[in-house]
């Protein structure tokens, strides 16, 4: 059978400058935001996108390429807000001009078995910042050296199932640098979705992040998943 691991490539590098603040109505050309979101296709070209905090855009202008993304695909998103489209207490919808959009590589929870082991790999990684957002993914921003191969970044745990009494789940970030050169600092993003550590009968998970660093020490994120 063949195996299919997703990589990231080595190289891309996000700069996340200051942000404005959403709450203020006073737009302008002049102003911009960058959120990460997820994907709402309204057909080949028109999307929408879900932002981390719940609100709405809808790209009525810019640099957007609707026809190349997938539905409920991840994205990093930078857009100056053209005016309110639906904003009340509970729901905020702008039409948006897209500054630039950038996709954010998107994965499940593997299963660490032997058929996949040497694929994983066991190289270092950096977990610079880690957090849980609105949605429940779970959401990295990682640091390694690279030169030009494709690194394969990956979220796995041990198999068998799950219960309750045996929180947190241990989880591990494993990544395959493919005998790249390390000669260059690399920064990046990378998103997991967390529901293949559901437990029947509860509705949150506790759950352990560990990765090992250019030192070889153990980095742990601790957090919880609701569901």
């Amino acid at each position: 059978m063949k195996k299919v691991v997703f990589g990231i490539l080595a190289g891309i590098m996000v700069l996340l400058p200051s942000c404005l603040d959403i709450e203020d109505d006073n737009y302008s050309l002049g102003k911009f935001w960058i959120q990460f979101g997820t994907v709402n296709k309204q057909g080949s070209e028109s999307y929408t996108v879900t932002l981390d905090d719940g609100s709405v855009i809808y790209p009525v202008y810019g640099n957007y390429f609707g026809s190349k993304l997938d539905e409920a695909e991840r994205v990093l998103v930078n857009y100056t807000i053209l005016s309110n489209k639906l904003k009340s207490d509970t729901l905020k919808e702008y039409y948006v001009k897209i500054n630039s959009l950038k996709t954010i590589l998107k994965k499940g929870i593997l299963d660490l078995i032997p058929a996949i082991e040497d694929s994983i790999g066991n190289d270092p990684i950096v977990m610079h910042d880690v957090w849980v957002s609105k949605n429940q993914l779970l959401n990295l921003q990682i640091k390694y050296y690279g030169n030009y191969k494709v690194h394969f970044i990956n979220l796995v745990k041990q198999p068998g199932n799950l219960t309750a009494d045996k929180q947190p789940v241990q989880l591990e970030l494993k990544h395959n640098e493919n005998g790249d050169h390390r000669d260059y600092l690399m920064t990046g993003f990378v998103t997991f979705d967390l529901s293949a550590i559901q437990i029947p009968g509860i509705d949150s998970v506790r759950f352990k992040v560990e990765s090992k660093d250019y030192s070889g020490k153990t980095n742990t994120f601790e957090g919880v998943y609701h569901y």
